[in-house]
């Protein structure tokens, strides 16, 4: 004969009283999480704040910047499409952000806003200046050109020795190529 349990309160359930635990602790968290993305909010509007004589210095013509806080999950200073400025791990730590083809490179980092602004101001700066060298058409090229070769003919005949000893190596493939198929089709028959 089984004896039957009866369970008048929901507080005497053990699963029930744990899954309430369990959500109590939970929402904690969220809690916690909620008041540190609320703080380092907080703390990139006072760097904000900090940097709007620099930004007001920017020239209005200038597209490349965008000066806005996102409020996502990880809020971000957004100084242009590639920079930003967001807060470290500990909530009180600023690091300036930037995203490159080979991956994001920390350009700074302090836990006061003072090296943070001189940064983000000198990153504007370089910006500002980069662009108007593209506008006037000064570029640096990436490789020389052919122009920078002596111009008494020693240019032509030393691209004439580069082709050929291209050339050269190509016939060279050709022919080790061929050979060890020679090989390893000799090798096949003879068996």
């Amino acid at each position: 004969m089984s004896q039957h349990i009866e369970y008048n309160e929901p507080d005497d359930r053990p699963l029930r009283r744990m899954l309430r635990l369990v959500r109590e602790r939970r929402a904690d968290q969220q809690d916690a999480a909620e008041a540190m993305r609320e703080m380092r909010l907080v703390r990139l509007e006072m760097l904000a704040e900090e940097l709007d004589p620099v930004i007001a210095e920017v020239p209005e013509d200038d597209p490349q910047f965008d000066f806005v806080i996102s409020s996502g999950l990880q809020p971000r200073l957004w100084i242009d499409a590639t920079t930003h400025v967001a807060m470290g791990r500990d909530g009180r730590t600023y690091r300036l952000l930037q995203d490159t083809r080979t991956g994001r490179v920390v350009l700074a980092e302090a836990d006061r806003t003072g090296p943070i602004v001189e940064a983000v101001t000198r990153h504007i700066a370089e910006r500002i200046q980069e662009r108007r060298r593209l506008l006037e058409g000064r570029r640096e090229p990436a490789r020389p050109v052919w122009t920078a070769w002596p111009a008494d003919g020693t240019a032509a005949l030393s691209r004439w020795g580069e082709y050929a000893a291209g050339v050269a190596l190509v016939l060279l493939g050709m022919i080790a190529g061929a050979a060890i198929l020679i090989v390893l089709l000799s090798e096949q028959f003879l068996k």
